[in-house]
């Protein structure tokens, strides 16, 4: 053990000795069981950035056994350190959150031992740095053949503090784990309200109501074209080339949302963008339609829009985005959605008043859902602080 030692620039109080240089294989053995599936160990898949979870259709792959074969897997149990070597970078290495179970045995298994805690081997070994100098071992190894031997691994030299900062700091990292999953729970809870609202208060295919609306609306909707409800703008948006973009205080929109921040402005007004490139994506991770409000630049990617009198465009905004463009799509290699076509989507319109209340109530749901998005946001970037300020 070397005596060369370093300290975080953030640690608990009481604790004030420098963290000692080891060699993984100090904090680290490996567990190396090979054995045919087990109730005890049931098949379970790691996921990337998952860790250990039950297998899904997409991972399971026992079809492609014979009856014939007698298959071994790897065991783990609940703190164990996992990684595949082919796949370090993508997020296939971190810890045994479930307890025990069998994996494919194409993963390295390791077990921590008695000088070391596992939530903290968890969070200092999945730290880039830690990952670089796993990489440099596999250098020189063929391309698709790439492996860091178990043996090479605990030879890699990392920093440790005693055990009990170890379990201080595992301790403070799960609690904020637990904070960050919670949030995304609420998070992606309020996307599927949303998601069911639109379907809910819009109507279905074929029908001029929707299946829920505000008392004191009864009135069939009017089935319209989007051209005979705004105005299109398209001809004041302007790109910007990436070379000559100034940093500056406004946002500057492309077909997914905001993707910089630049010097001048063409809009000042509330208008509907609606997204010209990727409408053809299903899953997408981003809104088609959306808001822009105040001072802002616009590019070529983005339709302009402006409701006309006796519309709302938060209304307007929330009926593109419930819509599947892969219908209205032109084009091959790159499918646009173009203007030509755009001025002829087909959507339903009731009167004035129940589209302001629709719309009114869609923005305080957006605004509750940016509010828990920024709250995640946050601690996502409070722990990638933590990561840097807590770790040697």
């Amino acid at each position: 053990m070397s005596d060369n030692r370093k300290t975080p620039i953030i640690r608990f109080l009481g604790f004030n000795d420098g963290w000692e240089q080891r060699k993984v294989g100090e904090l680290l053995v490996e567990r190396n069981i090979q054995s045919p599936k087990d109730d005890n160990y049931p098949l379970m898949a790691f996921i990337a950035y998952q860790g250990v979870a039950p297998k899904g259709d997409r991972y399971n792959r026992e079809f492609l056994v014979t009856d014939g074969e007698i298959k071994k897997y790897k065991q783990t149990e609940l703190g164990d350190f996992i990684y595949s070597s082919n796949n370090l970078t993508t997020g296939s290495i971190g810890l045994n959150k479930y307890g025990n179970a069998s994996i494919s045995p194409v993963y390295s298994v390791f077990k921590p031992t008695e000088i070391a805690d596992s939530d903290f081997v968890g969070r200092s070994f999945i730290r880039k740095n830690f990952i670089n100098k796993m990489i440099r071992w596999r250098q020189g190894v063929v391309y698709g053949q790439w492996r860091i031997h178990e043996a090479d691994f605990l030879e890699i030299e990392t920093y440790a503090p005693s055990v009990e900062e170890q379990k201080k700091i595992g301790k403070v990292f799960d609690e904020l784990d637990n904070l960050i999953t919670l949030h995304q729970r609420k998070y992606d809870k309020l996307l599927l309200v949303k998601k069911s609202m639109l379907e809910k208060m819009f109507p279905k295919e074929g029908e001029v109501v929707p299946e829920i609306r505000f008392s004191g609306f009864a009135e069939d909707w009017e089935q319209c074209k989007l051209s005979d409800v705004v105005d299109f703008l398209d001809e004041k948006r302007k790109p910007l080339e990436s070379g000559s973009r100034e940093p500056g205080p406004y946002p500057y929109y492309g077909a997914s949302g905001i993707i910089d921040y630049v010097k001048d402005y063409i809009f000042d007004q509330e208008l509907i963008l609606l997204s010209e490139d990727g409408a053809n994506i299903i899953d997408r991770n981003y809104r088609v339609s959306f808001l822009a409000r105040g001072k802002y630049w616009v590019n070529n990617h983005a339709h302009v829009l402006k409701s006309k009198a006796n519309h709302s465009n938060g209304f307007i905004c929330e009926s593109l985005e419930r819509l599947d463009y892969t219908q209205y799509n032109t084009g091959t290699a790159q499918p646009k959605l173009n203007q030509e076509v755009c001025r002829n989507i087909e959507i339903y319109i009731p009167d004035y008043k129940e589209q302001m209340k629709i719309s009114n109530l869609f923005e305080k749901l957006d605004n509750l859902i940016s509010l828990h998005q920024r709250k995640l946001e946050k601690l996502k970037i409070i722990k990638k602080s933590m990561l840097e300020k807590m770790f040697v």
